[in-house]
């Protein structure tokens, strides 16, 4: 991968992984360098956005029966008690137990751009980015789709494609070692959690036209990423 005028270039392979030239993305999206802090909070954001937040226990008010005083409050020799359902009690409530919530939260605009060029930026400086020219498929049939990656010597990769590889997505998205993911979703944890990133040139064009198409507009409102 050598960078040149704000160009780096990436090897672009047939669909028999045999080299057919290079291509050249720009280096603001696939060449980044910087703090890999990023990268971990974009992890962390997306994984805290995943909880579901449903755990839950019952406090006192929550649980049936207890109203009743369990006996008088002088003369018996106990000590008071108002409820058989206090948190002191068996079967009683829990004090301070988790509740629903929503554990989801945003990072900003331009942290998250960021981190989404770091991890691009490491896959293709680490041979990890493989841009073929076409993913195109006689049929839609996961065997087919099996034997592409195979011959590509993909094992556990993350297959970003567009609009037009719309044959490959449905013949690819039930292979288990393998995730097939839109443009649109493309994020920093699939990226990260996959040895390998596969993308067609056209693909890898838009994606460059996405992030940097967001910058510029971010830089017209007087921001910089």
């Amino acid at each position: 991968m050598d960078e040149q005028q704000g160009m780096i270039r990436v090897p672009r392979f047939s669909a028999a992984r045999e080299r057919a030239g290079e291509i050249e993305l720009s280096a603001s999206v696939f060449g980044r360098s910087g703090n890999d802090s990023l990268l971990y909070e974009a992890v962390r954001m997306q994984l805290a956005n995943r909880r579901a937040g449903t755990a839950a226990t019952k406090t006192r008010g929550l649980i049936s029966g207890g109203g009743r005083k369990p006996w008088r409050q002088k003369g018996t020799g106990r000590a008071r008690a108002g409820s058989t359902r206090s948190p002191l009690w068996r079967h009683g409530g829990t004090i301070f137990g988790p509740q629903p919530r929503d554990y989801s939260y945003k990072m900003p605009k331009k942290a998250w751009r960021r981190a989404l060029t770091l991890a691009l930026s490491d896959r293709a400086r680490n041979g990890k980015l493989i841009v073929v020219e076409s993913l195109e498929l006689a049929e839609p049939k996961t065997k087919l789709a099996k034997a592409a990656l195979e011959a590509l010597g993909l094992r556990h990769a993350l297959i970003v494609v567009g609009e037009a590889d719309g044959t490959f997505c449905r013949a690819a998205r039930n292979l288990a070692a393998h995730k097939v993911l839109p443009l649109a979703g493309l994020n920093v944890y699939d990226i990260l959690k996959y040895d390998e990133l596969l993308m067609t040139e056209s693909t890898a064009r838009a994606v460059e036209a996405r992030i940097l198409g967001h910058s510029v507009d971010l830089a017209a409102n007087g921001s910089e990423v």
